[in-house]
């Protein structure tokens, strides 16, 4: 699942880049749970839950049917 999550980081990718932040992936659980770090302008970005659960954790729901939920560590 960690190559399938990481396939989908790099879609959203470009979308943070142009906002000046990015996203890096910490870890995937065995239950479902991906743990991402948002960088730049998005660690600071007070819509950056927005941005999680909305962005990230919608796409990878969509794309990956293993993924639970998507939090920031």
């Amino acid at each position: 699942m960690k190559e399938e999550v990481l396939r989908v980081l790099e879609q959203v990718r470009p979308g943070l880049q142009a906002d000046g932040g990015d996203v890096e992936l910490v870890e995937v659980t065995e239950d479902g749970i991906v743990k991402v770090r948002l960088k730049g302008a998005c660690g600071s970005c007070p819509m950056s839950t927005m941005t999680l659960k909305m962005g990230i954790e919608r796409a990878m729901k969509e794309q990956i049917p293993g993924v639970k939920e998507v939090v920031q560590v």
